[in-house]
């Protein structure tokens, strides 16, 4: 669908399955980074700031035309970001924190090219209704959502049964912001 080559900077394997399910042709290149922010840093800013950063880390991979595209993606609720969670016992304690609340995705994406870059988020607010200690148990033990922002994937068992609104889209709640990627790959 686009002419020029499209490197996707992430191990994800959700940001993977979207580009792929919008038709739109990538290959992989993966690096690890310091994914730590300034502590001072406006919770709402971190996502982009992060995802600029690995398109940095990706930049020398670009030979002629090639795009870079990077993402990250931040939950906020009450000023806090929950991250990709330690162990069981982070996860249990974050989707505890986000029962029967409402709370916002972020996910900052960074298209470089040789000529321009483009940094942009995609926002999403997301309810959960009320989960039981056992449910919770029972979610992080068969979901294992510990490669997951906010310690949840809305693309399984907690998306299917305990979001019950979202305002923006569910592709930005699994990773990436598809309508946006590829209005901005269009502008390319």
């Amino acid at each position: 669908m686009f002419k020029r080559p499209l490197i996707l900077a992430s191990k994800s394997p959700r940001r993977s399955q979207l580009l792929r399910e919008a038709g739109i042709d990538f290959t992989v290149q993966t690096f690890d980074i310091d994914e730590s922010f300034p502590p001072e840093m406006p919770p709402e800013e971190v996502a982009p700031w992060l995802a600029q950063r690995k398109a940095l880390a990706a930049v020398h991979l670009i030979e002629g035309d090639e795009i870079i595209l990077a993402a990250d993606s931040v939950v906020i609720l009450d000023g806090k970001i929950y991250n990709k969670p330690d162990d069981y016992a982070e996860a249990f304690s974050m989707i505890r924190a986000l029962s029967g609340r409402q709370h916002t995705v972020i996910t900052g994406v960074c298209l470089s090219s040789k000529e321009k870059e483009m940094v942009f988020s995609g926002i999403t607010k997301v309810w959960f209704s009320e989960l039981s200690d056992e449910e919770i148990d029972y979610y992080i033990r068969t979901c294992e959502p510990y490669d997951k922002a906010g310690s949840y994937g809305a693309q399984d068992w907690i998306g299917h049964c305990k979001i019950t609104r979202i305002e923006g889209t569910f592709q930005n709640v699994m990773g990436l912001p598809v309508d946006l990627v590829y209005a901005a790959l269009q502008a390319f």
